[in-house]
């Protein structure tokens, strides 16, 4: 019995435990942009955010900013994780420059708490999920604040398209939106981008992302 017991205990310690965010099965194409540990493959002001229990968390104390992967996409599928706080305001930078506002040079899709007091009064497209200044996402979809949420977002040519917790919340044709006037009423010069960095574009506020990973797709036509 007690060569048995020393042996499920030997077990125990070679397979280690399995609480990582990393232990899920692994998904069809899709490979990690973040190793959990630290900002190898980042590039940016990765002194504004820190790394917690294999979240990437913006860092309230040094500023946030804006942090991107080293390596640029230009059609993928994004699945991650991210937490907010009351109040939290953050963005997801697709098809970024390095450099310049994400928002004009390249596109945000805004992550914030929609349910904050002090952001009632907002444009339509300032909301979580939306397209800054382009298209407005649908709302009512986060989990309560400081719960866990999960995304996915898919840029494939001209759609880019938004799930969140399970709900497509944006889908949108960037060709029918080069061909109007933007909803905020602002030039975009990145609507001619095709590549670019993922990144997260930070305020300050303690927002955590974890699961990161990307699957690429294969050029449009």
């Amino acid at each position: 019995m007690r060569t048995l017991l020393a042996s499920l205990l030997l077990g125990l310690l070679i397979v280690g435990p399995t609480s990582s965010v990393f232990a899920a099965e692994p998904e069809d194409g899709f490979v990690p942009i973040f190793n959990g540990k630290n900002f190898d493959g980042w590039v940016g002001n990765t002194k504004g955010y820190k790394v917690e229990e294999e979240s990437i968390v913006c860092d309230p104390t040094a500023g946030g900013g804006n942090i991107y992967t080293e390596k640029e996409y230009a059609n993928f599928v994004l699945r991650f994780e991210f937490k907010l706080p009351p109040g939290a305001n953050n963005g997801l930078g697709i098809r970024a420059p390095l450099s310049g506002n994400t928002a004009y040079n390249g596109y945000e899709l805004q992550i914030l708490d929609d349910t904050a007091k002090k952001y009632e009064n907002l444009k339509k497209y300032q909301y979580h999920g939306s397209l800054y200044g382009l298209a407005a996402a649908k709302r009512g979809h986060l989990n309560p604040v400081g719960e866990w949420n999960e995304q996915e977002v898919t840029v494939d040519g001209d759609l880019v398209k938004v799930v969140l917790n399970g709900t497509e919340i944006l889908k949108v044709d960037l060709e029918e939106i080069r061909s109007n006037p933007t909803l905020d009423g602002n030039d975009h010069p990145g609507l001619k981008r095709s590549t670019g960095h993922i990144g997260f574009l930070g305020h300050g506020d303690k927002v955590e992302f974890r699961k990161l990973r990307v699957k690429s797709l294969p050029e449009s036509k």
